[in-house]
């Protein structure tokens, strides 16, 4: 067991008295953060909250351990930042899976160029695991979607993102040059997982423009794509079998910025400033929300697109 990340979990629980709020505020589902504090509590051989329909409050030995679990998350957050200031030092980088090899690439050659004493280390991790490693310290940076909730977090400038639809090549709609939302209707549709603000925000678009998917899967792959029994949304990408299309209206408009816990040091600044860049010239983003001049390029696939 992580012991320091679950007495952070214990920690934001005590200063909630709230498992609801405790999640949103640690950007994660109730159940998981519940099931660590018992896990913590069985590790430790005390019950730390009484738990009640209609409250939770700390027992004797949570108040005890309150003070001491403050200060352990403390130390650990002061020797994190003392070695980031050691030379050599690595910057932990979040990315989403679906960025794009050839994006991450771009990123790790940027910030190289910026700051070769500091090493990039990049992990693919959606959002919602990227804002637990955010909180917890295992990350030092991250690029994630929004919207967000994570009152621990600041964020540099937003980027958008214009999302067009991925079909099977055999599918009618591919004939068209652009699609339009309402086309869509009746079909299955695929959202890439933990991502829950973007699919609620991505969700009501769809609803707004007479799309109600007939069922929405989560997953990393397009396989239901592939086999022409959903579409998908992503940035403009070129794969065997399947077919991207812009939509009508670009109504699909996907934020992301860079997200960082306290204060961004000088190698977390670098990286933004890279970040930037990078996003605009190799993922098509925009940073003022106008729909980017389309080019007739393909990407490589990613993670989300195998």
């Amino acid at each position: 067991m992580d012991l320091v990340r679950h007495l952070r979990y214990f920690t934001v629980v005590a200063e909630e008295l709230h498992f609801g709020n405790a999640a949103i505020r640690l950007g994660m589902a109730q159940p998981p953060l519940s099931q660590r504090i018992r896990r913590l509590e069985e590790e430790l051989g005390v019950r730390l909250f009484d738990r009640s329909s209609r409250q939770v409050r700390l027992t004797a030995a949570g108040r005890l351990l309150l003070a001491e679990a403050h200060e352990i998350v403390a130390r650990v957050d002061r020797l994190r930042d003392l070695v980031e200031r050691a030379e050599d030092a690595v910057l932990r980088v979040g990315v989403p899976p679906d960025l794009g090899s050839a994006v991450i690439a771009a990123l790790i050659a940027g910030f190289r160029d910026r700051g070769p004493e500091v090493r990039l280390t990049p992990a693919e991790m959606w959002s919602a695991d990227q804002v637990v490693a955010l909180l917890d310290g295992s990350l030092d940076v991250g690029l994630v979607r929004h919207p967000i909730t994570a009152p621990g977090l600041s964020f540099g400038p937003v980027l958008v993102q214009r999302a067009g639809v991925v079909l099977a090549e055999d599918d009618p709609l591919a004939a068209l040059s652009s699609v339009h939302l309402a086309d869509l209707a009746g079909r299955r549709l695929v959202l890439f997982p933990r991502e829950p603000g973007l699919h609620e925000e991505t969700l009501a678009q769809c609803r707004r423009h007479g799309f109600v998917p007939e069922e929405v899967h989560e997953a990393q792959t397009l396989g239901l794509v592939l086999a022409g029994t959903a579409v998908a949304f992503g940035p403009e990408v070129a794969l065997p079998g399947l077919r991207w299309r812009p939509l009508l209206g670009d109504p699909l408009a996907w934020r992301l910025s860079t997200a960082w816990r306290g204060q961004a040091g000088a190698a977390a600044v670098a990286f933004g400033a890279v970040a930037l860049r990078v996003l605009k010239e190799s993922a098509g983003m925009t940073d003022d929300g106008t729909a980017p001049a389309r080019r007739l390029r393909s990407r490589p696939s990613s993670g989300f697109l195998a």
